[in-house]
């Protein structure tokens, strides 16, 4: 089983951008982490970031027939892309939206997730252990599908 774990903008910056609310892990640290997880679960994982709205939607469309699932942490795109919601909703791949902190206790226009629309499940503020939340779930999610 191959997952995708897709991060949006600015979460190259981790342990770098407001730590009191994303931690201090940078993100080449998640990602290293992550795939310690992946071995132990038993998937293959491939790591993804870009701050650019046209990169992501490439990365999700690349992910069709190659890979079993996607777990996205959009970043501010949550709020705002339209266009990652079609291209997720286009690849017809189970997907899990992923938030570090959680929105809903933040600023008033965080509360909107477009992405949410196109995923099986959410995860948000539990830190970077909802990545590996979202493995998990996904990895069950897929499994019990075929």
């Amino acid at each position: 089983m191959k997952l995708l774990i897709l991060n949006g903008p600015n979460l190259n910056m981790l342990g770098v951008r407001e730590p009191d609310i994303y931690g201090n892990t940078t993100y080449d640290a998640l990602c290293e982490m992550l795939q310690i997880h992946a071995a132990q679960i038993g998937v293959q994982i491939e790591c993804r970031q870009s701050n650019h709205e046209g990169v992501l939607v490439d990365l999700i469309q690349q992910a069709y027939g190659t890979t079993d699932g996607i777990v996205i942490n959009p970043g501010a795109y949550t709020h705002t892309s339209i266009a990652l919601l079609d291209a997720l909703k286009a690849v017809g791949l189970p997907a899990v939206e992923v938030h570090i902190s959680d929105p809903d206790q933040r600023e008033a226009f965080r509360k909107v997730s477009f992405i949410r629309n196109a995923c099986v499940k959410t995860i948000k503020g539990h830190g970077i252990a909802g990545y590996s939340e979202a493995m998990d779930f996904l990895k069950r999610y897929i499994e019990n599908d075929s």
